[in-house]
């Protein structure tokens, strides 16, 4: 019996990819201007981080905390930004 090799119609199909670009820029607005309730952590895919945040937020704690993290996604370069958080 012959093998045929057969093409896989979900390797390249856009809707069934879900990995997603995040903008650097975008994360540290975020994270500076809106890190004390979370919002950079469900911008980056991270929405366990994000609800601790966010419960949290009554106190000074999450908004120092996006504010260093902000600073931290302006220092990255945009190569490891991409690594870590695509």
């Amino acid at each position: 019996m012959k093998k045929t090799k057969t093409k896989s119609t979900y390797r390249n199909n856009p809707i069934i990819e879900t990995r997603t670009s995040r903008n650097r820029i975008v994360a540290v607005f975020l994270a500076i201007f809106l890190g004390g309730i979370g919002i950079h952590k469900f911008y980056l895919g991270k929405a366990g981080w994000g609800i601790i945040y966010f419960i949290f937020s009554w106190t000074f704690i999450p908004a120092l905390l996006g504010f260093f993290e902000g600073i931290y996604y302006l220092m990255m370069s945009d190569k490891e930004f991409e690594k870590n958080y695509s």
